[in-house]
């Protein structure tokens, strides 16, 4: 196993850092690495662009928030709850030209999915509350309040006065010699006259409130907000879109990535062909570039996606609060899963035995795929021995084929894996591109 890798990472740093099997120097190193972080910010800009693309959850339901928070508050008044969200409502949709509705609508343009009908009718009853009456109504009720928080400020000030006075009336002090504003009767006069205009405001506001939620237009607003089949319908809605958005953002992202892989393998195997032995190095970097992303997230997918769900749906079933097994179970799947795509590659994209036939059938190097004579013993472009001594006949047969080309007789693959003596020492193995 760890023969394997370390022949899969000489494998990756040679192609990475060669040209022809000729070092890159400082310079040429350094112009690469730069294209490399120069694409890689690319390709994470168009990542994050495509992934956007279709709707979140919070853009294709957009009442659902203010909705469930309506919903969820405990008042033992309701009519103050009813007023404090109209309130909210009518000043969010004050903040444009635009009425709540266009500006839901808007959200869908340029974007794979619609907003919810149901979202879009809370926006017209919403819109239809939003009057300029009921605008200059709360205006009136927030002036009232600014008046009421004037004079309980006034009434705090003349207080603290009032308890000096009195302390002042005690010590026998003369009036021309009080640090106060005001006597301690012309005090209370004040206060008991603040308190009336208090009560006074507090009662106008009262009746403006009641005024406002009679309106007919926010009784249907309000009527429409308590409907227990609309809100299930978005509640419902939501959280379908928010399980399948991590979903759809990988699957966008894979659409994005794997036309870029998928083209940058071919280039660097065409230029492997052909002999292009920059062309090979940059097509290689590109490779690795555009693989990067895609695993990083692949692993972000299993974290927060559909599987991540699942699991976390059967934890919380099976063992209630003991969320942190959670943990334990992706500890142990994601190397069970990573054991088997390396089965999977290992025996049909990337089996030395396959890719040695095919190139020995198209006159190549078993070991770098060019181009080469059947007479030829040693790769003339990257000395790879092309045969091994079979055990048999003694007779000279192709390495990694499962029976001698001579004899017939069937070959021991770890054998033959083996390099002879006569071979250089720095034979590289099997190029990890598929034929």
């Amino acid at each position: 196993m760890f023969a394997r890798l370390n022949r899969w990472w000489s494998q990756f740093y040679r192609n990475a850092r060669t040209v022809n099997n000729e070092p890159l120097n400082k310079v040429s190193l350094i112009v690469i690495l730069v294209v490399d972080l120069f694409i890689l910010t690319n390709v994470f800009m168009g990542l994050n662009d495509i992934s956007q693309w279709h709707l979140n959850p919070a853009d294709a339901y957009p009442c659902y928030g203010a909705w469930a928070n309506y919903r969820e508050v405990n008042s033992d008044k309701p009519a103050d709850r009813d007023f404090a969200f109209i309130q909210r409502s009518i000043a969010s949709g004050n903040l444009s030209q635009d009425s709540v509705q266009q500006r839901y609508q808007r959200l869908q343009v340029d974007h794979l999915g619609t907003v919810s009908k149901t979202c879009l009718k809370s926006a017209e009853y919403q819109d239809q509350a939003n009057t300029a009456e009921n605008r200059k109504t709360l205006q009136t009720i927030d002036q009232r309040q600014a008046k009421i928080r004037s004079l309980e400020q006034a009434n705090t000030k003349i207080r603290s006065q009032y308890d000096s006075t009195l302390l002042e009336k005690l010590a026998g002090q003369p009036k021309n010699q009080s640090i106060n504003e005001v006597s301690a009767e012309k005090a209370k006069q004040e206060l008991d006259k603040n308190n009336q205009a208090i009560a006074t405001l507090k009662q106008e506001i009262a009746d403006l409130k009641q005024q406002l939620l009679a309106k007919p237009e926010v009784v249907n607003f309000l009527g429409f907000l308590g409907d227990e089949g609309q809100f299930k319908t978005v509640e419902q809605g939501y959280d379908q879109a928010a399980f399948w958005y991590p979903s759809i953002q990988f699957l966008f992202q894979a659409l994005f990535l794997i036309p870029l892989i998928g083209l940058a393998l071919w280039v660097h195997r065409l230029a492997n062909r052909r002999g292009y032995g920059l062309i090979a190095l940059i097509s290689w970097h590109l490779l690795v570039i555009f693989c990067i992303p895609l695993l990083l997230k692949l692993f972000e997918f299993l974290q927060v996606g559909v599987v991540f769900e699942f699991v976390f749906d059967v934890i919380s079933a099976l063992f209630g609060g003991l969320l942190f097994l959670v943990s334990y179970v992706y500890i142990l799947l994601i190397p069970l899963l990573g054991f088997g795509i390396i089965k999977f590659f290992q025996r049909f994209v990337f089996n030395q035995k396959l890719q040695a036939a095919n190139r020995v059938q198209k006159s190549r190097c078993i070991g770098c795929g060019r181009k080469i004579r059947h007479q030829d013993s040693h790769c003339p472009h990257c000395g790879f021995y092309q045969f091994v001594e079979c055990p048999n006949c003694h007779q000279p047969t192709y390495q990694y084929l499962p029976y001698c080309k001579e004899c017939g007789h069937p070959q021991e693959f770890d054998r033959l894996s083996e390099v002879p003596p006569s071979s250089p020492d720095h034979l590289p193995p099997l190029d990890h591109l598929p034929d």
